[in-house]
C-alpha cells in the first residue's frame, strides 16, 4: 500500500505580542507608533515583549492510501493548525509535508463562499476554488443540490444562510469533489443529527473507495465508528504516534481527568461533569445569536467500553419549559439509576423542539465512587445498581421487602 501523506518534523511557531492595543486602531495609534519606535531604540527602552508559542513541534508519522486517520486531542493541542498546514492554508515553520493526489478540504463554515453570491453561484465558485472543472461541476450539480438538501433556497445569497445550511452546501461541493484525500475539521458540529449521519455516511463511502480521510472531531464514538487510526496531539505533540484508534481515544479519555471541556466559539461554551454524593450533575454553559424556545439538554452516559447504560431525553423526561433563552446555564442532574464506581463516558445533545445545535458523543470521561454503598455494589452484576422490589406471598400474610438504593425495609 502506497503512502498517501507523508510528515517529518514539523513545526509551526506563532509570536504572541503582550503589547496592549487598541482593538480598532486609529490614524493617531499609527502615527504614535511610527514615532516612538525609533526613540525607543535610540534610548534603549524595551518594546512590545513577545513569547513564542509551537502550535506544533516535531510531529512525523505517514499515513497510507485508504486510512481513515482521526486527529484528537484537547482545545489547543495543535489540531485545526495541522489541518491548515496539510490544506496549504499556513506554512510550516520547520519540517515537510509531502502528499500525493488532489486534496478537498472543509475546515471552517462558508471557507471560500461569496455572501453575496446565491447557493448556485457559490456552488460553482467552490467547486473551482478546489479544484474542479467547469464540465464536472456540471455533472455532478444535481448530486450535491439533493446531498445538500437546500434546493428550496439554491437562488439565495448565502448570506441570509444559517451555519447550518453553510455546512451543507459547502460539504457537498467538497465531498462530490472525488479527492484522493479528505480533509474534514468538527464543522459538522454545526449541522442537525440526522444530517451530521448523513455526512459520516459520505466520508465513509470516501474512505471504501480506497481514499485518504483525515478528520477530527470531539466526539470520541463517532471516531471510532468511522477511523481506523488515530493520532493523538497533546500541546502540538504527539507521543505516542499514529496507533490503533482504541488505543488512541482510551489515552484521551484518561487525559481527561478534570471533565470538562470549553469551547472557544459556537453556542456551547463549556461542558461538564462532576460527582456530588449520590447524583451526577451535568452542565452547559451557552451563548446563542438566536433565542431557543426553550433551550433543551439531552444526556447519555456510557461504560467504559462506549456502551450505552442511560439517558435521558428532554422531551420525554418532561424537562421544564424555561421560555426563549439567549444564554444561561442548563443542568442534568442524574440521580437514578445508581452508577458503580467506575470510569464512564459521556454525550450530549443540545437545541430545541426542531433542531440539534450541538451534539458531542462521548466527549468528556469521568470517574464514579461511592454513590452506592459497597456491600450493594459487591453484590451488584453490571455498571449500575438497581432499584428492585421483591414480594412475598404466604399462607394469611403478605410481606414486600423494598430494596431501595439505602436497602430501607419496609412492611
Amino acid at each position: 500500500m502506497s503512502r498517501a501523506i507523508e510528515v517529518s518534523g514539523l513545526g509551526k511557531e506563532y509570536r504572541i505580542s503582550h503589547e496592549a492595543r487598541s482593538i480598532n486602531p486609529t490614524l493617531r495609534d499609527a502615527l504614535v507608533d511610527l514615532f516612538q519606535r525609533p526613540l525607543s531604540r535610540l534610548t534603549g527602552r524595551q518594546g512590545p515583549s513577545h513569547e513564542q508559542f509551537w502550535a506544533l513541534r516535531d510531529l512525523s508519522f505517514t499515513v497510507e492510501e485508504g486510512d481513515v486517520l482521526g486527529i484528537i486531542g484537547r482545545n489547543g493541542s495543535g489540531k485545526s493548525t495541522l489541518l491548515k498546514i496539510l490544506s496549504r492554508i499556513v506554512d510550516p515553520t520547520e519540517g515537510e509535508v509531502r502528499i500525493r493526489g488532489r486534496v478537498a478540504s472543509l475546515l471552517e463554515v462558508g471557507t471560500g463562499f461569496h455572501v453575496e453570491l446565491t447557493g448556485r453561484e457559490n456552488i460553482y465558485l467552490n467547486g473551482a476554488i478546489l479544484g474542479m472543472t467547469g464540465r464536472e461541476i456540471n455533472r455532478k450539480f444535481d448530486e450535491i443540490v439533493e446531498f445538500s438538501e437546500i434546493e428550496q433556497f439554491l437562488d439565495t445569497p448565502v448570506k441570509f444562510y444559517s451555519s447550518g445550511m453553510y455546512v451543507r452546501l459547502a460539504f457537498a461541493v467538497a465531498a462530490h469533489l472525488d479527492p484522493d484525500v479528505l480533509i474534514v475539521d468538527e464543522v459538522l458540529a454545526v449541522g442537525d443529527a440526522a444530517f451530521q449521519r448523513k455526512c459520516l455516511g459520505k466520508m465513509g463511502e470516501v474512505a471504501g473507495t480506497g481514499r485518504t480521510v483525515l478528520f477530527v472531531s470531539h466526539g470520541m464514538a463517532t471516531i471510532e465508528q468511522l477511523c481506523n487510526k488515530a493520532i493523538l496531539l497533546v500541546h502540538g505533540v504527539s507521543e505516542h504516534g499514529i496507533e490503533d484508534v482504541r488505543t488512541a481515544v482510551d489515552r484521551y479519555l484518561e487525559r481527561q481527568t478534570e471533565s470538562e471541556v470549553h469551547y472557544p466559539t459556537g453556542p456551547v461554551r463549556r461542558l461538564g461533569v462532576r460527582q456530588v454524593g449520590d447524583r451526577i450533575d451535568i452542565s452547559l454553559d451557552y451563548e446563542l445569536k438566536e433565542p431557543l424556545n426553550p433551550p433543551l439538554l439531552g444526556v447519555v452516559i456510557s461504560d467504559h467500553a462506549g456502551r450505552p447504560i442511560t439517558g435521558g431525553d428532554p422531551q420525554v423526561l418532561r424537562q421544564p419549559r424555561i421560555g426563549a433563552r439567549l444564554s444561561g446555564t442548563i443542568t442534568a442532574s442524574l440521580i437514578e439509576p445508581k452508577l458503580l464506581d467506575g470510569t464512564y463516558r459521556l454525550s450530549v445533545w443540545f437545541g430545541d423542539d426542531w433542531e440539534h445545535i450541538f451534539v458531542e458523543e462521548q466527549c468528556l470521561a469521568f470517574d464514579v465512587a461511592g454513590m452506592s454503598s459497597s456491600h450493594q455494589a459487591a453484590s451488584t452484576v453490571g455498571p449500575v445498581q438497581p432499584k428492585c422490589i421483591w414480594h412475598f406471598d404466604e399462607p394469611g400474610q403478605a410481606a414486600v421487602y423494598a430494596a431501595s438504593s439505602r436497602g430501607r425495609r419496609e412492611r
